[in-house]
């Protein structure tokens, strides 16, 4: 006979609220924008009183904040292999891995982050002058360091991030034409792996890091 479940915690409640609460503002913010979206709304995607809400996010700011801040702390944990990486194809290899499969697993997050960028960042503005721009001069100066040591050719690095960004991405922000094109359906999983195969065999023999 199975044991009755034990009851959640304090603890536990507020972390299942939370995630609630944060998927459900993911992707209303996504479909909506930040215009459109209302803390009601959320609120019934959520499956909780509005109460909950302004319990746990005061504002709407304040959760379209941590939406925002949630997708691209993924992204900078996608990254944590180029500074371990001996080179290129490892780091860069494992890289479009992360944020392709972040991307397959959170495409809501990342139409969050486009449009907020699109419209030029008017609640993440502060963020993308300092997190931002250090993420990126210290991934720039791994990329110079492997062209510096022959491991690919002399590409621009920064241009390099920007491809790489912009690939992954596309098929999280543009996942209903991709899904179109693919007779309606969503990918499959031998599909998605056909997809990280490709994108890395293209980038890397692209920039001379794979002969």
């Amino acid at each position: 006979m199975n044991q009755a479940a034990r009851p959640l915690s304090k603890k536990e409640i507020r972390q299942e609220n939370e995630r609630l609460i944060l998927n459900a503002a993911e992707k209303t913010f996504a479909e909506a924008g930040f215009g459109g979206a209302t803390m009601q709304l959320i609120a019934d995607v959520a499956g909780l009183p509005k109460a909950n809400l302004h319990y746990y996010f005061p504002t709407k700011e304040a959760l379209y904040r941590q939406v925002v801040q949630a997708i691209f702390q993924d992204w900078l944990k996608a990254a944590d292999v180029f500074d371990a990486a001996p080179g290129p194809v490892e780091g860069i290899g494992a890289y479009i891995d992360a944020k392709l499969e972040i991307s397959r697993r959170h495409p809501a997050g990342s139409k969050v982050w486009a449009s907020e960028v699109m419209h030029r960042a008017p609640v993440i503005q502060d963020y993308l002058e300092t997190t931002l721009v250090e993420w990126t001069e210290g991934r720039m100066a791994v990329i110079q360091r492997w062209i510096d040591e022959g491991k690919m050719d002399a590409v621009n690095p920064r241009h390099l991030l920007y491809m790489l960004w912009a690939t992954t991405q596309h098929y999280a922000d543009f996942g209903h034409q991709i899904e179109t094109l693919n007779s309606g359906k969503p990918y499959s999983d031998a599909q998605w792996d056909e997809v990280k195969t490709s994108v890395k065999t293209i980038i890397l023999k692209g920039i001379g890091a794979l002969t």
